[in-house]
């Protein structure tokens, strides 16, 4: 397991990334469809060589779940891509093989402790490892659990998948579907209390019902923010949406609204894909913003 986050502690909280993939390089060019190779060229000092390889056109991502345990529940964020999903629209994901579940153990959990899954939108790499393949069916992986989708990200994505019955619509077939099937699923509405701790709150923009997560205790604040940013690049360029936003316009209105609302503030920033120590906080330089990340 590669320990390159280390736990984050807030109050009776505790974070800690649960890797799948540490790094995936996608060429910067199709992963911010709105940017421009001068803009880019002008954050150099600090993109390389940890976050790009400017010469390769290329930035890098990171695939995580997060872990957060408090003094009852444990409960896991965003379920990265799962092994054995047939995803053959995008290489890095098809039937893919990783060392997370047993990553996940590492961190001194095992699946049947998990209490709660929660996904902050249902792309097939938030939501892969809510199911596992057994006997040739998919399962949920975390028996005891109640997962907990948000009602609108859930009907935008069935409604989806009745209009394209053919072929399983992917991951809402394969990896929400069975869950439901077991009677695990709670759909809730996008702003919603867990506890007094840990609060989903509407982000639409990246996906329709997207969420991001707001953990609070003892004083302390975190988000995880799921995709509303891919790459610390849209700390500088907010107005840069992914080619993964099915909203660009929206998107980047939600980003530049979270950004604003978190800068200069002590709220820990937890996004879903920057590369390691991927936790952080936002701050301001002059008129600009940055991502202050917190090394491991």
């Amino acid at each position: 397991m590669l320990l390159d986050m280390r736990p984050q502690i807030l109050g009776a909280l505790t974070g800690q990334s649960v890797l799948e993939t540490a790094c995936i390089p996608l060429r910067l060019a199709d992963l911010l469809p709105a940017s421009t190779a001068e803009a880019i060229d002008a954050e150099r000092e600090w993109l390389e060589p940890r976050f790009a390889r400017l010469d390769r056109g290329l930035g890098f991502l990171r695939f995580h779940s997060y872990l957060v345990r408090s003094t009852h529940h444990n409960i896991l964020i965003d379920c990265c891509v799962g092994n054995d999903k047939h995803r053959p629209a995008m290489a890095e994901f098809h039937q893919l093989k990783t060392s997370w579940l047993d990553n996940l153990r590492a961190c001194g959990v095992t699946p049947e402790q998990i209490d709660y899954v929660l996904c902050t939108h249902m792309h097939s790499d938030h939501v892969g490892w809510n199911t596992r393949l057994q006997d040739g069916r998919w399962v949920p992986t975390f028996p005891n659990a109640r997962y907990i989708f948000a009602r609108d990200e859930f009907a935008h994505r069935e409604r989806l998948h009745r209009q394209n019955l053919a072929d399983g619509y992917g991951a809402f077939a394969d990896s929400v579907l069975p869950v439901v099937a077991s009677g695990q699923a709670l759909l809730v509405d996008s702003d919603f209390a867990l506890d007094d701790c840990v609060r989903l709150a509407p982000a639409a923009g990246h996906t329709p019902g997207n969420v991001v997560i707001h953990l609070c205790a003892d004083g302390a604040a975190a988000v995880l923010s799921g995709d509303v940013m891919h790459h610390p690049l849209q700390v500088a360029h907010p107005e840069w949406s992914s080619a993964f936003c099915e909203d660009p316009a929206l998107s980047a209105a939600y980003r530049r609204s979270f950004l604003d609302s978190h800068a200069d503030t002590n709220t820990l920033i937890l996004p879903a894909h920057f590369p390691a120590p991927t936790a952080g906080r936002i701050r301001r330089a002059g008129t600009r913003l940055r991502y202050d990340f917190i090394d491991s």
